[in-house]
């Protein structure tokens, strides 16, 4: 009975310290989904509207190869948590660099400090994201019935600070409604906001850290060891050198620009979890079963990659059209491009309930390779909806409904539920138990993949080229996800007994 009386309900029936956690994520989404969602603007728009100026196709490839390096990122970040600084003092330091990342974007230094703020916001996500998620694992025990829905309060945390953001953010970049700008778009004002609400995350996280979170966050779970540090070094500094090497070979060529870069991001992003695949299934801790298993995880790594490649392309192409393809009102409702970037959060919310609920009462729901068929399909479909429009209007028609982007992104947040949770799930059972860690660092570079190839497909989208764009890129989806259909069972046999 005392037992029964000791554990903390303070919030909403769960521990106090998911409270810290809840707030602390929702503010991080804040801050990223604010900025991503005016980011692609301020890049491409022309000096006298407030932007950089860029090239429309560059700001595109590199809206898309930092969500890649975000995901990257998130393998080291995990690393450091484990081996040294422990995850409570990692979340820390990645929010103060991303609250400098959003500073640096609020300032008026062009672009330089985009690039100063892309580096800063990477590596601080890298640090902050696994890390925050891990501690709210670390809130209960083993034996503790509430883990669930503990997280599940978690991820609406998260999409409550991403939903509400594409709202706040252009509004403050618009002048707060109160035209401060006369019209014209202020996207360093929007991004001091996204600084803001990094800053109180950061506040509520320390004061809450202190009174809630176990001390036993703030220590490494592996400390590494003098002798394990040696190796280390030697090879941050051989990649350190490598990267080098590249940069200077590409300045002595006349070929150093951001063209190539991104190029060169997109080999490593598309190349690391290659290796990684090679590594487990040659690695003599990785027994039969397990090496069945990751040959398994293969086709389902690839299917994530293609619907990846395809949901993030809402911060780039849905936006491109949203901003030279859209009607941007209702009756009398005017509202701005950035909005739509809600609607990713807004739906996960809405449907998560319903997937929950159906998954718990079909009996005999599809395996996972099924489940991940099917969502390719429809992630497809949500690419084919969107060539529509110009099939039905032409291209040079003007501007549609808004409601063709409600559509597509509502289809392919149905393809989320049937890749996203059931992708993170499988993707714990299937790990070799050598290598769990690493297979689920796997899981975010399908994602970090996905983009990167998108940074390079991306160049060749346009408002003239939407119908063939879409339309084929959602051909490649629907096709291998009927491919995948009949190896559904062959892959389910894979798994070694896993469901």
């Amino acid at each position: 009975m005392s037992k029964e009386r000791n554990v903390d309900t303070a919030f909403f029936g769960q521990p106090r310290g998911l409270s810290t956690l809840f707030f602390t994520e929702m503010w991080e989404r804040f801050s990223y989904y604010g900025m991503r969602a005016i980011l692609l603007f301020y890049m491409y728009y022309a000096a006298t509207k407030g932007g950089l100026g860029m090239n429309q196709t560059t700001a595109a490839s590199i809206m898309s190869i930092y969500g890649s390096l975000v995901y990257l990122s998130g393998v080291v970040g995990g690393w450091l948590s484990d081996r040294v600084w422990g995850s409570r003092r990692t979340v820390f330091i990645g929010g103060v660099l991303i609250m400098f990342g959003h500073i640096a974007l609020s300032l008026p230094f062009g672009v330089s400090a985009l690039y100063v703020s892309i580096a800063l916001i990477v590596v601080g996500t890298g640090l902050l994201k696994p890390n925050v998620s891990e501690m709210v694992g670390g809130l209960y025990s083993p034996e503790d019935q509430r883990r669930d829905s503990g997280f599940s309060m978690f991820v609406f945390g998260i999409n409550l600070g991403a939903a509400v953001a594409p709202w706040a953010v252009p509004w403050a970049a618009n002048g707060f409604g109160l035209n401060l700008f006369h019209g014209e778009m202020n996207f360093h004002a929007g991004f001091s906001l996204a600084a803001i609400g990094m800053f109180f995350g950061l506040v509520q996280y320390v004061i809450g850290g202190r009174k809630y979170l176990s001390k036993d966050s703030l220590y490494p779970e592996d400390p590494i060891e003098k002798d394990e540090l040696r190796p280390v070094i030697i090879w941050s500094i051989v990649g350190v050198v490598a990267v080098v090497i590249i940069l200077a070979l590409l300045a002595a060529m006349g070929q150093l620009n951001i063209t190539n870069i991104i190029t060169l991001i997109t080999i490593i992003a598309i190349a690391l979890p290659i290796w990684y695949f090679v590594m487990m299934l040659n690695s003599k801790k990785v027994t039969k079963t397990e090496k069945s298993r990751v040959v398994a995880y293969i086709p389902l790594f690839i299917a994530a990659v293609i619907f990846w490649a395809i949901e993030e392309s809402g911060s780039v192409v849905l936006a491109l059209f949203a901003a030279q393809r859209t009607v941007l009102h209702i009756g009398s409702w005017h509202f701005a491009a950035a909005n739509f970037q809600t609607l990713n959060p807004l739906f996960i919310m809405i449907l998560t309930p319903v997937f929950v609920s159906l998954w718990d009462h079909w009996k005999n729901q599809p395996s996972a390779p099924g489940k991940f068929a099917a969502g390719l399909v429809f992630a497809g479909l949500s690419y084919a909806f969107m060539a529509l429009p110009a099939l039905i209007h032409g291209t040079t028609a003007g501007r549609v409904s808004p409601f063709w982007l409600v559509g597509s992104w509502f289809i392919v947040e149905i393809a989320e539920m049937l890749i996203s949770p059931i992708g993170l799930a499988v993707t714990t059972r299937l790990a070799p138990n050598a290598f769990k860690s690493q297979m689920m660092s796997m899981w975010f570079l399908a994602d970090a993949a996905g983009q990167a190839v998108n940074a390079q497909i991306v160049k060749y989208y346009s408002s003239s080229t939407e119908v063939p764009y879409f339309l084929t890129i959602g051909l490649v989806s629907i096709v291998f996800g009927i491919i995948l259909m009949f190896f559904v069972k062959k892959i389910h046999g894979l798994m070694g007994g896993v469901d």
